[in-house]
């Protein structure tokens, strides 16, 4: 099969424009008009329509692009477990990360990996948790970490490396404090999200992890706060917390990795507690190369062995 035709109608798809698809592919714009008028006749009906300037999927072309997509994933895997399979220890492994992840992860795992495989070139992919399930699916990241969604992907399997608390943050010495009771099931003593209905809640933005994990606790407990600031910065956030300008629900990790200018008073919520489990993701069904799984195990060690 020729695999170039795949991607040359993935390109069209992809910019919607011949000259576009044309300049990422480095072939000519009259070139690819060319490939796809005999294309479209070899195979009796059209995989775009014109809209203006833009080239638009018909039935058929999604049918085509579906498919291409899932041949060229196979293809990815066949070629990866064949270098595998002659032990050269070479290759590309795509990581995704959320961006607050990265922050700390990338320091404590990259540079033990590539001592332990120099010639593995690593890309690193930031965004949310959903924009990575998205690289996932469409192959062009092998593997990501973060926290396991509420609802889960068919299509993506899920590994946990541990298990994450989330926690009321306030500035130090918050008056509401006060009200906060002993938890034998935490490090920290336990504060009921519902003294928070005054306050300024800080959130992140909606396709946010964290901040999917809390909606949906606060929709179990009927618990709708009216005075919230979203961004999607979370040591934003943190610092926000730390001088007094509202209050915000965080993970235990992220907090032991953020260099507060002012201290913080973290507290547990939920019963017992609110957990979390922060994993490592792939697209179900692929194949990982024995060194994607050294990384995952570099990462896993020092979320076990570590204050990470």
């Amino acid at each position: 099969m020729d695999f170039r035709e795949l991607n040359y109608v993935l390109a069209i798809e992809k910019y919607q424009n011949i000259t576009k698809a044309a300049e990422s592919l480095y072939v000519s714009q009259p070139t690819l008009s060319k490939f796809l008028a005999n294309l479209e006749h070899d195979l009796g009906q059209k995989l775009f329509r014109k809209l203006g300037n833009k080239y638009i999927l018909t039935f058929a072309g999604q049918k085509y692009v579906d498919t291409a997509r899932e041949i060229l994933l196979l293809k990815s895997n066949l070629d990866i477990e064949l270098a595998d399979i002659l032990k050269k220890d070479v290759g590309v492994l795509n990581v995704a990360f959320p961006r607050m992840r990265c922050t700390y992860m990338l320091p404590a795992t990259l540079p033990v990996f590539q001592a332990e495989h120099p010639n593995i070139k690593i890309n690193v992919f930031e965004g949310s948790s959903d924009e990575n399930d998205k690289l996932l699916l469409e192959g062009k990241a092998e593997i990501a970490f973060y926290s396991k969604p509420e609802t889960l992907n068919p299509l993506i399997d899920y590994d946990t490396i541990r298990k994450e608390e989330m926690l009321i943050c306030l500035c130090k010495d918050h008056p509401l404090g006060r009200y906060a009771q002993p938890n034998p099931s935490s490090r920290y003593p336990r504060l009921d999200p519902k003294l928070l209905k005054n306050e300024l809640i800080l959130q992140l933005m909606p396709e946010q992890r964290t901040r999917q994990i809390t909606s949906r606790y606060f929709s179990n407990i009927g618990l709708n706060f009216e005075n919230v600031m979203t961004t999607s910065s979370l040591p934003a956030i943190m610092e926000l917390v730390s001088v007094g300008y509202g209050a915000s629900f965080i993970f235990e990790t992220h907090l032991m990795h953020h260099h507060f200018t002012k201290s913080i008073d973290c507290y547990s919520f939920g019963e017992p507690q609110t957990l979390s489990d922060f994993v490592v993701a792939s697209r179900h069904g692929s194949y990982l190369p024995s060194y994607a799984h050294d990384f995952i195990k570099i990462a896993r060690d020092l979320f076990n062995n570590s204050n990470l």
